[in-house]
């Protein structure tokens, strides 16, 4: 099993890889690019749908943006990420139809021994060096909206129509139609048709 495969399926993988080296270079890469150019500018799209072959269409990030991967992030249709956002998709990262991420908002998959002396970095026998993690997956299912400097660590499922508040981190799967704020991130309520706004005719 290659250790891009042992990332992937949840298992302690050397992050130092040369395979998974050059993949996060490219990303850093293809982010940067996307970065320096205008919002609006035609050559971001190609830039992005390299990144981020698993897009669906209509959807606007604003950047600028950080990916680890790019390859490993599943994106619906309609979504609108805001200002710095942050996807470290060492595990898979999925993103629902029509979700809204707010500015400052980070997606983090990887996971790090507690104890350093299986956190550090280590020498083979042969003086190589290599370092070890493990990453979890996230999914953030349709329809949600994440406010700002929102940050949502590996293993987490997010329900479908959800509103984390701002600055909330979130460390536990949050139900469908929830209202969830905090650090750590709970659900206050359920979200209903009482919160429907009242709207202006022109609509």
């Amino acid at each position: 099993m290659t250790q891009q495969e042992q990332m992937l399926t949840g298992q302690i993988y050397d992050s130092g890889d040369a395979t998974l080296l050059a993949l996060r270079q490219k990303a850093r890469k293809l982010s940067q690019d996307y970065n320096n150019l205008a919002d609006g500018d035609p050559k971001r799209a190609s830039i992005i749908a390299d990144l981020i072959p698993n897009m669906g269409t209509e959807c606007e990030i604003q950047g600028p943006i950080a990916w680890d991967y790019g390859r490993f992030t599943t994106i619906g249709n309609q979504v609108f990420i805001n200002y710095n956002f942050t996807a470290l998709d060492c595990a898979p990262i999925t993103i629902g139809d029509n979700v809204l991420i707010g500015p400052n908002v980070s997606l983090l998959t990887p996971m790090h021994p507690l104890r350093y002396q299986q956190r550090n970095i280590q020498a083979r026998p042969d003086g190589s060096l290599y370092s070890l993690e493990y990453a979890k997956p996230i999914t953030i299912e349709k329809n949600c909206w994440l406010a700002g400097n929102v940050t949502v660590i590996g293993g987490i499922t997010i329900g479908e129509g959800s509103v984390i508040g701002a600055g909330s981190v979130v460390t536990r799967d949050i139900p469908a139609n929830s209202l969830a704020v905090g650090n750590p991130c709970r659900v206050i309520r359920e979200i209903t048709a009482d919160d429907d706004l009242e709207m202006p005719e022109i609509f």
